[in-house]
């Protein structure tokens, strides 16, 4: 997770009795609003399933949902004493009442439940916005709107490709999803990258610079970069990412791997940390020496901690105390990665230029930033991803892959079911033969799917989720229940058999919310009507009216 806890956090909550006996107090829309408009700290959660966030949700609402948030919770909201609003409605059944006891449980003190949930919400006149990083993707129109952001035309584009003309195309995307499809003849530069980088692959200022992405907001952001750090080259947006490029019938290429030089001139890299600098300034981003950061740690403040490099930097070494958090999807994610409203936000690199790209966004939209001062590479001790910061997983009965794989061939029907609670991409992508996929916040639903049994063995990829889901099964079956020892990994590894494919639902797979700019296969209506939407945000923006966009 990409958050980092101004205190340290404890393996141990609420007992469970104190937890389930509390009643939760409630805030209305107007309660909710007036702290927004006056930047107090808050965390408005939906604890539904992506899908469902992603039909309607307030534009500052974040997603954590009511499955994973053990998982979720303590990296994503790191003060306990942080003011917690929660809503989510699902089938009939509000689960902001159980969300609110496992907060609780979490050690949670300030638990609060929307009045009326969503219902209540727009009946009070709430806007509410479709898809999902919304506030991210409506900062990036708003940014068109205001700077006349320049674009070029899919068509455009592919002339000058035909002709040879002098131009550079650069994919802002994250790596995976420039390999997965992309522009011809594109690079792969991730947002935060940019800035560094696009001189090497265009040291001549004549040199047009077009920036893509999937659809329109990274592209935004990309070009607008270029443009704001001053780099001399005339540089343009694809319109509509590679959506655009779908829509008007020109082909994409796939799997390429094209990067940027890793290492940058110091020609570059002065020039690049200059124009970076004079943007971060005009945006109001504050400086803070390493030693200091500790300092802004105060009662009744969320500070978030992030390295903004690539993720193979971090692994080779990063700041203690920081998560990753690559500058480019961070403003692309910027809910999902600081849920806390009114938080202040820390950013760190080694280059002087990604953090200040980075927080000249950040600012813009609203947050109080600070980026870390010029440090040693001797201050990067740490190394490896971020750890998982989740209390300890209840004590559950686990049965080894092996013996797992003996009971499902010598069983009969109704001794023993395996409820898989990963998510539904991975449970498609590979899964034990006969698993259900089940989504934990639904397992009384999915029970009467699958049907009386036995037994029960519960597995997700590393088997963690698993044991806090077993320990729910408990309230709803006197069957005996286990866990899977080392998950569905374990099981992999131990190479036995496999099958994908959505084979047996116990539950439908609405955890994901599908993008209409991922993949390969979406239909135009779903292309166009995005890009429609996208437009209409700046509409939405002005009748919601908490976003505190000020742009440079």
């Amino acid at each position: 997770m990409s958050s980092f806890s101004t205190e340290a956090p404890s393996q141990t909550a609420t007992p469970t009795s104190a937890a389930d006996d509390a009643t939760f107090p409630e805030l209305s829309f107007a309660d909710v609003r007036a702290a927004l408009l006056a930047r107090e700290e808050m965390a408005l959660l939906d604890v539904r399933e992506e899908d469902p966030f992603a039909q309607a949700h307030p534009l500052w609402a974040a997603n954590v949902p009511l499955s994973r948030i053990e998982i979720d919770a303590w990296a994503r909201i790191p003060r306990r004493d942080t003011r917690i609003v929660v809503y989510g409605e699902h089938g009939g059944e509000d689960l902001a009442p159980r969300a609110a006891r496992v907060l609780r449980k979490l050690g949670y003190t300030d638990v609060n439940a929307l009045a009326g949930g969503l219902d209540g919400w727009i009946a009070a006149g709430g806007e509410v916005f479709r898809d999902v990083n919304v506030p991210s993707k409506a900062f990036g129109e708003w940014v068109e709107g205001l700077r006349h952001t320049p674009s070029l035309s899919a068509q455009e584009v592919q002339a000058l490709l035909d002709t040879r003309a002098d131009v550079v195309v650069v994919d802002a995307r994250r790596f995976d999803e420039y390999q997965t499809m992309n522009i011809p003849g594109s690079t792969s530069v991730p947002g935060a990258e940019l800035v560094l980088r696009v001189r090497e692959l265009a040291p001549d200022p004549a040199t047009r610079v077009i920036v893509n992405c999937a659809g329109r907001t990274r592209s935004i952001i990309g070009t607008q970069s270029l443009v704001n750090a001053g780099l001399p080259n005339p540089v343009a947006a694809l319109r509509n990412g590679t959506i655009g490029w779908t829509l008007a019938g020109q082909t994409l290429e796939r799997g390429a791997d094209r990067r940027p030089p890793a290492v940058v001139s110091g020609a570059t890299l002065a020039a690049a940390r200059v124009g970076a600098r004079a943007v971060a300034d005009r945006a109001g981003v504050r400086r803070i020496a390493l030693d200091d950061v500790p300092s802004l740690n105060a009662p009744g403040r969320t500070v978030y901690r992030f390295d903004v490099r690539t993720p193979e930097d971090y692994v080779a070494g990063h700041l203690p105390d920081f998560a990753n958090a690559p500058g480019g999807q961070l403003v692309q994610e910027t809910d999902h990665q600081a849920p806390v409203r009114g938080a202040w936000i820390v950013l760190a690199d080694d280059d002087g230029v990604r953090a200040d790209m980075t927080g000249s966004w950040l600012a813009q939209m609203g947050w109080t930033v600070y980026v870390v001062e010029p440090h040693g590479d001797e201050a990067r001790t740490a190394q490896g991803g971020w750890p998982l910061h989740t209390p300890s997983a209840p004590d559950v009965a686990t049965v080894s892959p092996a013996v797992l794989a003996r009971w499902l061939d010598d069983s009969e029907p109704g001794q023993v079911a395996v409820l898989d609670v990963t998510s539904g991409v991975n449970y498609v992508k590979r899964h034990i033969p006969g698993a259900w996929f089940v989504i934990r916040a639904r397992l009384s639903e999915a029970l009467r799917e699958v049907g009386p049994v036995q037994r029960y063995v519960l597995t997700c990829g590393s088997s963690l989720l698993a044991r806090f889901a077993a320990d729910d099964l408990r309230r709803l079956t006197d069957a005996e229940i286990l866990v899977l020892d080392g998950g569905t990994q374990a099981w992999i590894h131990a190479g036995l058999p496999l099958e994908s494919g959505p084979t047996r639902l116990a539950s439908p797979r609405d955890d994901r919310y599908r993008r209409p700019y991922e993949g390969t296969d979406n239909a135009a209506e779903a292309m166009q009507a995005y890009l429609d939407w996208e437009y209409g945000l700046v509409d939405q923006l002005r009748r919601d009216g908490t976003h505190h966009f000020q742009v440079v």
